[in-house]
């Protein structure tokens, strides 16, 4: 293994090329990623083969704990690598160690995108010494583990995937269009008209949002070859309304759908569904093999006020998939005691600031009001 040296300009494109071409890779893991996170310090990790190519690469972002003189290690969706090669993930982790030692860190946790099915991928962590927790629930877990996918769509044209969706959804994606609704691609220069809808469909659904500089630096951050900001409009009296808009990105052969928002008017027109469609055809052009809807937060319950968000995507005829989850390991269990006492304590408070925004919630906006996924699907821990 091998620290990557954050001067040398040919390695960190070597790196980056790796990680972005890799089927195991994930925007997260990229080394543009650090762009995005304010107040992360980060480092990198590559492990190579026996004839001296990359074979495996993990983006560590490392956060302050204040106090404790501490910090967190976070690998959001890494490694980059074959999840099964003990080997190699065992050489990535050697790396680690050594970065846990340079960053005094007490912890770090990484969430790998296999199956929570994949039980012996699980187990051959565990035996590494990460600590796990089984079908852990939701709103626990950093990333979401339950994702709505189209998986498989490498190489098959727009009607071939339009056709499998339902009916309904494959009128409503043509009706936009006929009424007026246009989907563009846009930069953050559409950020003034983006960053209401957010705000708005925060109050409606019942959940925060990040400020609007976060949103600068996530599109700004990954660049215009792997995020684009997605927005519909409609004409009125001249002047462009803005409908909805989408934060999507593209790295690693996956189209992910991260942040999405819609106003409280003109809800009609169906503005969401052509979006979606727009972002879908992004990843066609591109021979993606993935689209991800992303977070399907209590899909499973009927009841909960986040259900119509599994609704809608579920309409796209895609699938649910169920990611294991979270691994850690801990380098300093005595420092871990305390400092998630300390955690316990902040995060109760958000809990009770969560409860009193669903509380709140405004479920007076039409028969689409849940068509939108809660915004917080591609965060990292404050911690």
């Amino acid at each position: 293994m091998e620290i990557i040296d954050k001067n040398n300009k040919a390695l960190l494109e070597e790196y980056e090329q790796f990680a972005k071409t890799s089927r195991y890779g994930n925007f997260m893991q990229s080394l543009r990623w650090p762009d995005v996170k304010e107040g992360w310090d980060w480092d990198a990790v590559i492990s190579r083969d026996k004839d001296g190519k990359i074979r495996g690469t993990c983006l560590v972002i490392i956060k302050k704990v204040p106090v404790f003189h501490s910090t967190f290690m976070y690998a959001p969706h890494g490694p980059v690598c074959d999840w099964r090669d003990k080997e190699v993930v065992s050489d990535i982790f050697e790396g680690i160690k050594v970065l846990a030692k340079k960053y005094k860190s007490y912890q770090l946790m990484w969430d790998p995108c296999f199956e929570e099915k994949d039980k012996d991928i699980s187990e051959m962590m565990i035996g590494m010494g990460f600590k796990h927790t089984y079908n852990a629930p939701e709103l626990t877990t950093i990333q979401p583990r339950n994702n709505y996918m189209l998986r498989n769509i490498e190489g098959k044209t727009p009607d071939e995937v339009m056709a499998s969706f339902k009916p309904d959804w494959r009128n409503r994606i043509r009706k936009g269009p006929k009424k007026g609704v246009v989907c563009k691609i846009c930069g953050t220069e559409a950020l003034d008209d983006f960053y209401p809808m957010m705000q708005a469909t925060g109050i409606r659904d019942g959940f925060s949002i990040r400020g609007k500089e976060y949103f600068v630096k996530f599109i700004e951050g990954l660049g215009p070859e792997h995020c684009h900001l997605f927005m519909c409009y409609t004409e009125e009296d001249g002047k462009q309304i803005p409908l909805s808009g989408a934060v999507t990105t593209q790295y690693a052969g996956k189209t992910c759908y991260v942040y999405g928002a819609s106003a409280n008017h003109h809800r009609n027109l169906y503005p969401n569904y052509l979006m979606q469609w727009t972002m879908i055809n992004w990843a066609l052009e591109n021979n993606n093999y993935i689209y991800d809807f992303m977070g399907i937060p209590f899909y499973n319950d009927e009841t909960n006020p986040n259900y119509g968000v599994y609704k809608f995507k579920k309409g796209f005829n895609g699938e649910v998939v169920t990611y294991a989850g979270e691994f850690y390991y801990v380098f300093k269990p005595m420092k871990k005691k305390m400092i998630d006492f300390g955690e316990r304590v902040v995060m109760n408070h958000r809990e009770r600031q969560r409860q009193k925004l669903l509380k709140n919630r405004n479920k007076d906006f039409g028969v689409e009001q849940n068509e939108q996924k809660p915004e917080n699907q591609a965060e990292e821990s404050s911690k």
